[in-house]
């Protein structure tokens, strides 16, 4: 009986290894993550797994197909160094109200939200494209909230970035602060912040708390923090 089962267990395992084999490559988790790849669980999962190496490139990539304009940035010292971030001056047709400082992986996965689902969202529900964001810094050398006594910030790592409104092809400007309570933008703006959960590890609105209810804040740490 053991060895039988064992033969069983053997089958089944062989059939899985065949069945990734003839998924398509954006269903496999152990196939290479593309920009193209749907979101999704899977595209989560291979996101998280990316090394620094693997992120360059991609970013690389995403350049080079203009979903992002992005230029290197020297190290830094001091109380909250910089290693290995860019200047992330647009995403492509979606220009920023300034260029902001970025680690690589937040800086890739801005870049697959705003093509992914901040344009297609937009032009879903307000009917024109989205043209520009509005921004409140992404880099701070900063505790949590400025507390003395709390840890160090996503901000003091340039791995979280605020936004605070977006402009619209057809002239109209919404804030956070004022499109979240209005009934015409604030199921937009709640399918933007849902859908950016897919791509970072925290995607922080309105409901969070007072302190964000100006801006969607969304950071590298952690995963699934979704409010």
């Amino acid at each position: 009986m053991k060895g039988k089962g064992l033969v069983v267990l053997f089958i089944l395992l062989g059939g899985l290894a065949v069945g990734w084999r003839y998924l398509p490559a954006y269903y496999n988790p152990f196939a290479p993550f593309q920009l193209n790849d749907p979101p999704g669980r899977i595209t989560q999962f291979k996101l998280r797994r990316l090394d620094s190496g693997q992120c360059i490139d991609l970013l690389h990539q995403a350049n080079q197909q203009q979903l992002i304009s992005t230029t290197s940035v020297a190290n830094t010292g001091g109380d909250c160094p910089l290693s290995d971030v860019v200047r992330v001056r647009d995403f492509g047709p979606v220009k920023l109200s300034s260029s902001f400082l970025a680690s690589c992986p937040l800086a890739l996965r801005s870049a697959l939200f705003v093509e992914q689902q901040a344009r297609p969202l937009t032009q879903q529900f307000m009917g024109s494209p989205l043209t520009r964001i509005d921004h409140l810094g992404s880099y701070a050398c900063r505790n949590i909230y400025n507390r003395p006594n709390a840890r160090l910030s996503e901000h003091a790592t340039a791995e979280a970035l605020d936004i605070s409104g977006f402009h619209l092809a057809n002239g109209q400007q919404v804030t956070v602060l004022h499109g979240w309570r209005h009934g015409d933008t604030h199921p937009w703006l709640q399918a933007m912040l849902r859908a950016s959960c897919g791509y970072y590890g925290n995607s922080l609105g309105p409901e969070y708390n007072a302190a964000h209810a100006n801006h969607f804040h969304l950071g590298m740490r952690g995963f699934g923090l979704c409010r």
